[in-house]
C-alpha cells in the first residue's frame, strides 16, 4: 500500500514538473525586445523578428526614447534582449549601475558622421566654427577621437581615447567653439551651427545620414550589439537569436541594394563570412 502511495506521488510530482517545464517553455517563447526608434528597430523588425517568428517565438517590441532606460528594463528582465548600443557603451553602463548584461553578437551599424549646411568638406571648415557633439561618456570620446582622426583637434596622448571628454583637447588648430548635448538632439542643431556630429541611428532617423561631409570608419568595439543579460547567455532562445543573426537570410536583408542597410559598417565576423 504504501509503496502504491509513494508511486502515486511521484507520477504527481512527475506531471507537475512536466507541466511547470512546459509552461516555462510556452512563456520563454514569448520574447520583449528593446529597440530605439529608427534604422536598428528596423533592422530588428525586417531581419530578425521574421526568423525568429519562423522558430515558434512571438515577437513584442517595446520602443525606448534614451540610451538609459533599455538597459535598465533589461536588467529588471522587463524585456529579453535589447538593440541600440554598442559594447564601450554597454561596459561602462553595466559598471556604473553594477548589472550582469553582456554583449551577444554585433550587427551591421550606421557610423558617426559630420554634417553641415555650410560647409561641403572638412577642408572648407573655418575658425571659430560652432559644433554640437554627443554629451553621454561613451559618445563624446568617440566622436572627440573622430575629429582627432580627421585632424580637426589633438587629445592628450597619455589620455585614454575611449574616456576622453573636451577637457582633454589640448590642440584645437580652428578653435571650434564645441557644445556638448544630447545625442538625439544633434541633428535639429543645424540651423543653428557650423558642424555637428552626429551618430548613424539620429542621422539616418531625421533624414541627414546621405548629406554627411565625411563619414567614420567604426572601430569593432563601437559596433552596435544585440544585449541580453549574462545569466541568460546559455538560454536557448538568446541563441536561437545569434543563429539568426548569423545566417543567411540575415545577411542578404544587410546587402539588399532596396534597404538602407547595404550602406552600414559590417561588424568583422559578416565581413568575413562575406568574402
Amino acid at each position: 500500500m504504501a509503496l502504491k502511495q509513494w508511486k502515486s506521488k511521484l507520477s504527481i510530482l512527475v506531471i507537475v514538473l512536466f507541466i511547470f517545464t512546459a509552461n516555462a517553455f510556452a512563456e520563454n517563447k514569448h520574447l520583449i525586445i528593446g529597440i530605439s526608434p529608427g534604422p536598428y528597430g528596423d533592422l530588428f523588425k525586417q531581419a530578425i523578428a521574421p526568423s525568429l517568428a519562423q522558430k515558434g517565438y512571438t515577437i513584442e517590441i517595446k520602443e525606448f526614447s534614451d540610451y538609459v532606460q533599455p538597459n535598465l528594463a533589461l536588467a529588471n528582465k522587463s524585456i529579453d534582449a535589447n538593440l541600440f548600443q554598442h559594447p564601450m557603451y554597454l561596459k561602462k553602463f553595466a559598471a556604473d549601475k553594477g548589472l550582469k548584461l553582456s554583449a551577444l553578437i554585433s550587427v551591421p551599424t550606421a557610423g558617426v558622421g559630420i554634417y553641415s549646411k555650410k560647409y561641403k568638406s572638412i577642408a572648407e571648415i573655418k575658425e571659430g566654427s560652432s559644433l554640437t557633439l554627443a554629451n553621454d561618456p561613451t559618445n563624446l570620446a568617440r566622436a572627440l577621437r573622430y575629429l582627432q582622426s580627421v585632424g580637426l583637434i589633438k587629445i592628450k596622448p597619455e589620455i585614454d581615447a575611449t574616456k576622453a571628454s573636451e577637457k582633454d583637447i589640448v590642440e584645437n588648430p580652428k578653435k571650434l567653439k564645441i557644445h556638448p548635448l544630447e545625442a538625439a538632439q544633434i541633428p535639429r542643431t543645424l540651423d543653428s551651427v557650423d558642424i555637428a556630429v552626429a551618430s548613424g541611428n539620429y542621422a539616418i532617423s531625421s533624414g541627414i545620414y546621405p548629406t554627411a561631409i565625411d563619414r567614420e570608419i567604426i572601430p569593432e568595439d563601437y559596433i552596435n550589439i544585440i544585449a541580453v543579460r549574462t545569466d541568460d547567455l546559455d538560454a536557448q532562445y538568446v541563441k536561437d537569436i545569434k543563429e539568426v543573426v548569423e545566417s543567411e537570410a540575415f545577411a542578404n536583408i544587410m546587402s539588399d541594394p532596396a534597404k538602407i542597410f547595404k550602406d552600414f559598417q559590417k561588424p568583422a565576423w559578416l565581413k568575413a563570412k562575406t568574402k
